[in-house]
């Protein structure tokens, strides 16, 4: 199956749809530490609650996205699983 095919299976369902999205991803301006903190732990309890979380992080796994909250996990979060799941150490 494709990924664009996956995505749009779960991306309609996704807890993150609307207003709320742009809390996912960085502003285009500098944001500071206690800032993007906060962001992202806005972000990820949206995620907490969401049905399609794990397909949307299975989904940023495989395409590797390099920006943003998705399926919970942050840039170097999910680098670091990514990392983990190759038999690596945490990059």
């Amino acid at each position: 199956m494709s990924v664009q095919r996956v995505e749009a299976l779960w991306k309609d369902r996704a807890a993150c749809k609307g207003p709320q999205a742009r809390v996912f991803f960085p502003p285009s301006h500098l944001e500071r530490k206690d800032e993007r903190e906060g962001r992202e732990t806005r972000a990820k309890d949206i995620c907490a609650a969401c049905a399609v979380r794990g397909a949307c992080l299975d989904y940023a796994l495989q395409i590797r996205e390099p920006h943003g909250i998705w399926g919970g996990l942050n840039e170097l979060e999910r680098k670091s699983l990514i990392a983990q799941r190759a038999g690596v150490g945490a990059v």
